[in-house]
């Protein structure tokens, strides 16, 4: 067992410019020698969507590595810890090797971060699985949603590690009147989409749900979020940039920023503010 020490840690609210109505992640500035079972205590006591754990990296390409934790579990990756870290990490005296960008190494590899004008961006991972949803998981989904198939545009695995299913229906209005029994799905990642009317603030609505991971409903996702985009775009669904709100339904307002570059590589781009800075003793 860790001899218990005071190491900096950060609470840093992702995803909204507006105070504690984005999604927080926890953020443990110094997680050497702590062990797996120490990491899941904390992360099941914050009760966040995820708690993080900065460590040296293991390649000399990375600024550091990251573990997150939901609270009942490991991810191999997570975007608005991704950010959330990312800022922690630079407000702790975190130097990169290149003034324009951050480079994260975590279970889904090297994740970079560039660094904006009041916001994070990150260059979202390649999926690990993609591909239509097969039938039968997609009944269950529709079932748990308590909504008829024929009200499905689109449906599509999008996991990039964490193992997100999504479903696109017409409205964002429909998105937001979902009111999901997720004793019937309870291992699943899954998010609904929706579109805005022309000439909205956002494009579209996004909620994610994910009960495997002990969270009913994340008030803002960047992985979700992430590999969204990558689907959207490359399929025309969606232009190269728009904009995605997250949270309402919870009392948030996250504003997500998509755009994807002409080879492809999507960013996912949001506003990252500490708001809790001290130790924490491990």
């Amino acid at each position: 067992m860790t001899i218990p020490r005071a190491r900096s840690f950060a609470q840093v609210d992702v995803f909204s410019t507006s105070p504690c109505q984005g999604n927080p992640v926890a953020v443990v500035l110094d997680g050497s020698d702590l062990t797996d079972e120490e990491m899941q205590r904390l992360a099941n006591w914050t009760n966040l969507s995820e708690t993080t754990f900065v460590l040296p990296p293991t390649t000399p390409e990375a600024d550091y590595r990251l573990r997150i934790f939901t609270p009942q579990g490991e991810l191999p990756f997570a975007g608005h810890p991704t950010l959330g870290s990312a800022r922690a990490w630079l407000d702790d005296g975190g130097t990169p090797h290149h003034a324009d960008r951050i480079v994260q190494e975590c279970g889904a590899g090297l994740v970079g971060v560039r660094r904006g004008d009041g916001t994070l961006s990150f260059a979202a991972p390649p999926l690990v699985r993609g591909g239509a949803l097969d039938s039968e998981y997609l009944n269950q989904i529709v079932a748990a949603f308590g909504i008829t198939r024929d009200r499905v545009l689109a449906h599509q695995w999008v996991d990039n590690g964490p193992g997100w299913a999504v479903i696109q229906l017409a409205t964002a209005d429909e998105v937001l009147a979902l009111e999901p029994d997720l004793s019937l799905i309870p291992t699943a990642m899954v998010g609904a989409i929706g579109a805005y009317p022309d000439g909205s603030d956002h494009d579209f609505e996004m909620r994610a749900f994910a009960p495997r991971c002990g969270v009913a409903e994340d008030p803002v996702c960047g992985s979700v979020n992430a590999s969204v985009g990558q689907w959207l775009t490359a399929t025309g669904a969606a232009p190269a940039a728009y904009r995605v709100s997250q949270g309402a339904r919870l009392g948030r307002s996250g504003t997500i920023e998509i755009t994807a570059d002409a080879d492809g590589t999507v960013w996912v781009s949001g506003a990252a503010t500490t708001y809790i800075r001290g130790t924490i003793t491990l």
